[in-house]
């Protein structure tokens, strides 16, 4: 990709805390106007690009250019280029929603009749106008999260970065932030989503990185991660659940080249592989049929971002991890 086209822009980046090495070359580019989802378990170097990326940190070894600005040699364009919103709100609790706004606006260099039409504009953007002169700290979570990113926009970014903005949120709250990166993007705005949520990645992310342990293992859309992890798969469900056996032992040849399986204790369904799709599902039903095993669901599934996130990074409770992800926080 041209480096024109490139709203983000990492090469080999490198960053050691003491002993732990936090980031090890770690490579990737985000297209303007793409949501790039950030994957990885707790430790694996996700904050740490984004402190990175927004001057926050300073990489050891590596490039790194931001809106077409160099975070070392141009550290100020790349701050007047962002928008940087992480797990805890960075709001002045004694203040009004609206108050926080206009505080934003002044401090961003708005006269302060552009600050207060701004703020007006953002409290209807966000539906917060009936919460606008509540003081903050009586805000739910979900209230905080949509002010805090209305802060962040009261002068247009190109690039957001929003390091893990539903940790902490009920479903509905988070929801909410769903909506919030839908309407970046159709904004033209840049988004790097960090995210321990797969199904927040799976639905918001245009593309995907995977690091862990500080480099990217990993990276493309949903359904190319997916099809990295395997084929399609069937699922069965019988009627009875002490029917599980009998599929199993029915459809032993599909599943493992004609061996017995093995079924797990307390399973009420047995999955096979479908690597032809639904002539694999055709010919399970036939074998059902036949074995005469009445059946509750049937179903052709794909592999879910859960698999491949799994099946990428493993085991993550190194001390290591640990360790990092204390001096990440």
């Amino acid at each position: 990709m041209p480096e024109h086209e490139s709203a983000v822009l990492v090469e080999g980046i490198e960053k050691s805390f003491g002993d732990v090495r936090a980031l090890r070359g770690v490579s990737f580019e985000a297209k303007k106007g793409q949501v790039l989802g950030v994957l990885g378990p707790n430790g694996a170097g996700k904050t740490t690009t984004v402190n990175v990326l927004s001057t926050l940190v300073r990489p050891d070894k590596g490039r790194a250019v931001v809106a077409g600005h160099d975070v070392l040699t141009d550290a100020p364009g790349v701050r007047r280029s962002i928008m940087l919103t992480g797990q805890h709100a960075a709001l002045d609790d004694t203040l009004s929603g609206r108050d926080n706004l206009l505080l934003f606006g002044r401090l961003m260099g708005l006269s302060k009749k552009t600050a207060k039409s701004r703020a007006d504009e953002l409290l209807v953007e966000f539906d917060l106008v009936k919460a606008a002169d509540r003081k903050v700290i009586g805000y739910s979570g979900g209230m905080r999260r949509r002010i805090d990113i209305a802060c962040g926009l009261v002068v247009r970014p190109e690039v957001v970065f929003l390091d893990e903005p539903t940790t902490g949120l009920d479903p509905r709250s988070r929801q909410g932030v769903w909506d919030l990166v839908t309407r970046l993007k159709d904004q033209g705005i840049t988004t790097l989503l960090t995210t321990q949520y797969l199904e927040e990645a799976d639905v918001l992310s245009d593309n995907i990185i995977v690091i862990d342990k500080g480099t990217v293992i990993a990276e493309g859309t949903a359904d190319q991660l997916k099809a990295r992890t395997g084929n399609s798969y069937c699922e069965i469900v019988p009627v009875e659940p002490g029917d599980v056996v009998r599929v199993a032992e029915a459809l032993a040849g599909l599943m493992n080249a004609g061996s017995a399986v093995d079924v797990e204790r307390g399973a009420d369904r047995v999955s096979v592989p479908a690597p032809d799709g639904a002539a694999t599902l055709t010919e399970v039903l036939r074998r059902l049929d036949h074995a005469q095993i009445p059946l509750a669901d049937i179903a052709l599934r794909r592999p879910s971002l859960d698999d491949v996130f799994f099946a990428l990074t493993g085991s993550t409770t190194e001390v290591v991890d640990k360790d990092l992800e204390a001096l990440e926080s």
